[in-house]
């Protein structure tokens, strides 16, 4: 995967990270939202740090967040992952890599559970959670209707081997 090169997300790539966002959105197969949010909302409801793009020259071609699944300070190493890749970028690697650095960021950001609830049909994001160190745990069966069909969610987990050891 020559040529990518991975870097802080900023507002100012808001208007890219956006249109892949709802590339995934019309997969059908990344998320139960029907639409992006703007820059606002979406900012308030991830971490400040690691927020990820991938680009490949000038062009953002791939994004990678992290979302608090609580505010309970209890789980404040706790985040949720949210990982996109433009529509002609995927299977290249840049899931990969993004997901990879993610790992990286998040433990120098004291997170030590990363998780992510992934559609059950969505094979290929199934496949790049458990290739990057994240495990299965759960299934969650009929949890969300979309277009009149019930789906089902695989929560997986990561689990630091570096912090929130003691």
């Amino acid at each position: 995967m020559s040529g990518i090169q991975i870097r802080p997300l900023t507002a100012d790539d808001w208007e890219s990270v956006s249109a892949i966002y709802l590339d995934g959105i019309a997969t059908g197969q990344a998320t139960f939202e029907k639409r992006a949010p703007s820059w606002g909302e979406w900012n308030v409801n991830h971490l400040a740090a690691p927020r990820l793009v991938a680009s490949s020259g000038d062009r953002v071609v791939g994004w990678a967040a992290l979302s608090p699944v609580s505010a309970r300070i209890v789980y404040a190493g706790v985040t949720e992952v949210s990982v996109y890749v433009a529509d002609v970028w995927r299977g290249k690697g840049v899931g990969r890599a993004l997901l990879e650095r993610l790992v990286v960021e998040s433990e120098k950001n004291e997170i030590w559970t990363l998780q992510a609830s992934v559609f059950a049909r969505n094979i290929a994001s199934l496949a790049l959670h458990k290739s990057c160190g994240f495990r299965e745990v759960g299934r969650r069966e009929r949890i969300g209707r979309m277009n009149g069909i019930w789906r089902d969610t695989i929560l997986l987990e990561r689990r630091s081997k570096l912090v929130g050891l003691d």
